[in-house]
């Protein structure tokens, strides 16, 4: 099913950044419950993970999962350009556990707000132009891998060892090198993560009126 994209010509996107376990899934889903899931196409840099399924499993976990070349960003872009012509996309579903896509895909229809969110998004220069508005979500370092420690024991089937591990050696090292330097392209920065209920509700409030504004 394709929507003519004369429903709305100019869609706008809106990119959610910000270090690992910070916060931007709550603040997108936060966004979204407040300006109305039927208008706005959430599109995940992380389901665009490249497929390692042709690698043994060993070498699937010495990945560098923190790095830019380690998602198929060119096939977002393409998802992303397709959506603000008023067609809908099947984006890849990624399993975490195996480091693998599935066989199963998510269809995604536009709609008048695009809601990109990602640790990268901000840290590749065409992706980056294609943001109309760019959040970004901070909190402090602690905070984020204690999150990030708890969410890959319970959801991803990581040992807290294999989680510190991969900490130490990538995700810390690649925060500092693309992720927090990416931060200046930001619009809004949003202190405590999720948590920060005033900043969340004044995005919303913008987006509702730039909904509105398209509306009529």
């Amino acid at each position: 099913m394709e929507r003519k994209a004369s429903a709305w010509q100019h869609p706008v996107t809106i990119g959610v950044a910000g270090g690992t376990a910070a916060g931007k899934s709550t603040v997108a889903k936060a966004i979204i419950e407040r300006a109305g899931a039927d208008r706005i196409a959430i599109i995940p840099h992380d389901a665009y993970y490249r497929d390692l399924r042709q690698l043994p499993r060993a070498q699937r976990e010495i990945i560098n999962f923190d790095h830019p070349n380690s998602l198929e960003t060119s096939l977002m872009i393409h998802h992303l350009e397709q959506l603000k012509q008023g067609k809908a996309v099947d984006i890849p579903v990624y399993d975490f556990t195996v480091h693998a896509r599935t066989e199963q895909t998510r269809r995604v229809e536009p709609q008048p707000v695009i809601l990109v969110e990602g640790i990268l998004i901000f840290a590749e220069p065409q992706l980056r132009d294609m943001l109309d508005v760019k959040i970004f979500v901070d909190a402090d370092p602690d905070i984020r891998f204690i999150r990030r420690l708890k969410r890959d024991v319970a959801e991803r089937g990581r040992s807290v060892e294999s989680v510190i591990e991969q900490y130490m050696m990538t995700v810390r090292p690649m925060h500092m090198k693309f992720v927090e330097p990416s931060k200046r392209y930001a619009d809004v920065i949003i202190p405590e993560g999720g948590y920060n209920l005033i900043a969340i509700d004044m995005i919303a409030t913008r987006i509702r009126a730039l909904l509105d504004e398209a509306s009529s």
